[in-house]
């Protein structure tokens, strides 16, 4: 194996779902399973023929249950592991998304949304399942996702969903829209020194001593993988620090849910990424993330060229959600404006946040983008 093949430095004319792959193997991942599925198919495809290069496997399973089910596993066994899925196979995979989150497993979820409910629009492009992703599966528990708005952020967000999975031991996404997924760009791939990967936190206490779930000060545990030479207990199960059963215990149950939660919730500063135009002065703000974003871009200038004084906050990650952001941002302008490609998502976590500054929502069904125009609009309409 020869680094050229690990990474493919360089720049490159890429397809968004291509790029994802690319990203993933250069974080460090050897283990991919999954199921065909458009428009995240290409993805599948790519890593089938990367892994026999980089000494990794590939595994096309049965169903996107058993996909889920096999990167935990891997995981555990100390492997990198992603799948990639779209609509119906998010939905399928959501109970052991679960799993993941109560056994604290690092793993990475790739969701190229398009149109939906049920087999929805196969062929086209949605940001249908950005609740979905926090609330799919039963329970209280935190995760982190973030949406690319670009071939290249398909390739570095890529990486930094490994990274962070593995820093908070927390199943992470990486939501696409179908258009990011399927659009082609260049995309820059840096040497492989320069590619920043997190190895995971391995226990430092001789194996008798380790507690398997007891947290360090970030409310993270360390983890030993299986075949490591330490004694693991894994379960779904609400379970002791030292990973045993303990179900009829309330405050058991309180204490791991919390940190659960917690993990993220106190650290969501370290882990949230925004990008800011023309906000410094804006009196009407837009709010946006992956290719909605782009649109809003264009919509933005043109209503600086109009007059207005519009900026726009870019949504990198989309769990844990930016309260804080969007509160100090609602508070400074007079109304905030809100496209997706749903019928009513994320506009309602903004809306919370926002409290009594007013919140237009444009909703786009069907496959087709927002255009400028239609943002601008409403922009427009929004300060008057």
């Amino acid at each position: 194996m020869t680094e050229q093949r690990t990474v493919l430095t360089g720049k490159h004319l890429m397809q968004g779902d291509m790029a994802c792959a690319e990203g993933a193997i250069a974080a460090g991942c050897r283990f991919f399973a999954g199921y065909p599925i458009t428009p995240a198919t290409e993805i599948a495809e790519r890593m089938a023929r990367r892994m026999i290069e980089v000494g990794g496997i590939y595994v096309q399973m049965e169903d996107e249950l058993a996909s889920m089910a096999a990167i935990i596993g891997a995981s555990w066994a100390g492997v990198k592991a992603m799948t990639a899925t779209s609509g119906p196979g998010f939905s399928l995979m959501q109970e052991n998304i679960g799993l993941a989150a109560m056994t604290e497993t690092p793993c990475v979820v790739v969701n190229i949304m398009r149109g939906s409910p049920s087999t929805g629009q196969p062929t086209e492009p949605g940001q249908q399942d950005v609740m979905q992703a926090q609330w799919g599966s039963h329970g209280d528990y935190d995760v982190i996702a973030l949406a690319p708005a670009s071939v290249q952020e398909m390739f570095d967000l890529t990486i930094e969903c490994f990274n962070l999975s593995e820093t908070y031991r927390v199943p992470t996404f990486l939501l696409a829209d179908g258009f990011i997924g399927h659009l082609w760009e260049r995309v820059i791939i840096p040497p492989l020194e320069e590619i920043k990967v997190v190895k995971r936190k391995k226990p430092k206490v001789p194996p008798e001593k380790y507690i398997p779930f007891k947290p360090d000060d970030d409310l993270v545990p360390p983890m030993a993988n299986f075949g490591d030479g330490y004694r693991v207990h894994v379960t779904g199960l609400t379970h002791d620090e030292h990973g045993y059963p303990r179900t009829d215990d309330p405050e058991v149950q309180f204490k791991l849910v919390q940190r659960l939660c917690e993990k993220i919730r106190k650290n969501a500063e370290k882990i949230i990424k925004i990008k800011e135009l023309m906000l410094e002065d804006a009196e009407v703000a837009v709010i946006a993330y992956g290719i909605a974003s782009r649109a809003s871009i264009s919509a933005v200038k043109k209503a600086r060229e109009a007059g207005i004084k519009a900026g726009l906050l870019r949504l990198v990650t989309v769990w844990p959600f930016p309260e804080k952001i969007v509160s100090e941002i609602a508070n400074q302008v007079k109304a905030i404006v809100v496209p997706e490609m749903n019928y009513g998502q994320l506009v309602r976590e903004v809306e919370r946040a926002a409290k009594e500054t007013p919140v237009h929502f444009i909703p786009k069904l069907g496959g087709e983008p927002h255009k400028p125009d239609e943002i601008f609009e409403v922009i427009r309409r929004a300060v008057k």
